[in-house]
């Protein structure tokens, strides 16, 4: 679906895209890990047509996207970073707008408008100005108009920042249904929402591409992977949890008390220790968990490593 080569972009006298390459095959949902926020908008951008490359090569269903641009423009659908902002135009009178460039007009026109009205539950907002819209509305907004043309490949740029954690779990859904019929490749700073979307991750760092694996197989990697993470009632002893065999540390959450984290050793399993050692002290536990991995843990040490 995606087919990158030597991508480079000079921005001013630097490059903050360096030798890029990479392919992404059809119905896959991509996530691109990258901290630095220009450089993961800036490939965005150009993914989407929206600025030319610097050098390299890049396709898109096979159309290459300087030669063809508008051809691959028809197959693509952009959601940018930035809300959807005009003071009188209403949502209504926006997607008619966006129809229209997409070379729609009359009863197809109007299907369109309404299949992706009723599909991110806009119809109660359609007279309302998109001014007074709310953050989670304007992202779905944003989301419509890239999807009205049924594009085969969704490009989408931190598509749940500033909402709520039941706001960006509903989106995540949402993404989740649109990737049974295209490509996906969301580009976000937060690795914890690529984690329960995407299937594989680029991970991204001084322009150049640190690595493209599965996300699990980038989980296996964490700290984090076989920890188990706890909530009791009352202090815990964390002395007595250290010496278990196979743990490795443990973390205790700053943010929230009576939190802590178990790690385990590379290859060991402590899940039964833990268990055990709680059934024999007797501590009331709100909350128990098996970690599989934190994709922000890889990302961090990869950078580090990158940077030295």
């Amino acid at each position: 679906m995606i087919e990158i080569k030597n991508l480079t972009k000079r921005l001013g006298r630097n490059n903050i895209i360096i030798d890029l390459s990479f392919n992404v095959q059809p119905k896959d949902c991509i996530g691109l890990v990258c901290h630095d926020n220009v450089v993961k908008s800036t490939l965005i951008k150009i993914l989407s047509g929206s600025i030319p490359p610097s050098t390299g090569h890049i396709k898109i269903g096979g159309i290459d996207i300087v030669a063809e641009p508008l051809g691959a423009k028809y197959i693509t659908g952009y959601q940018p970073q930035s809300l959807v902002v005009h003071r009188t135009m209403t949502v209504s009178g926006f997607l008619c707008f966006i129809a229209a460039i997409r070379g729609f007009s009359g009863l197809e026109k109007r299907k369109r408008i309404d299949r992706v009205v009723a599909r991110l539950e806009l119809s109660h907002t359609l007279k309302c100005p998109i001014e007074m819209l709310s953050k989670e509305l304007k992202r779905k907004l944003a989301l419509a108009q890239a999807i009205l043309h049924s594009p085969e490949l969704l490009l989408l740029d931190e598509p749940t920042e500033g909402l709520e954690p039941d706001q960006k779990n509903n989106i995540a859904l949402l993404i989740k249904s649109l990737n049974e019929e295209m490509t996906v490749v969301i580009a976000s700073g937060c690795t914890k929402e690529l984690t329960s979307i995407c299937n594989r991750a680029l991970v991204i760092a001084n322009g150049r591409l640190l690595a493209d694996l599965p996300i699990v197989e980038l989980q296996c990697k964490s700290r984090h992977y076989q920890a188990i993470t706890l909530t009791a009632e009352s202090a815990l002893d964390l002395l007595a949890l250290a010496v278990l065999p196979g743990v490795a540390g443990i973390e205790e959450d700053r943010h929230a008390p009576g939190t802590v984290t178990i790690l385990a050793m590379p290859g060991q399993t402590i899940y039964r220790h833990v268990n055990a050692l709680i059934a024999n002290r007797g501590w009331k536990i709100n909350s128990l968990s098996l970690e599989l991995g934190r994709l922000d843990d890889v990302v961090h040490h990869l950078s580090q490593e990158a940077s030295n």
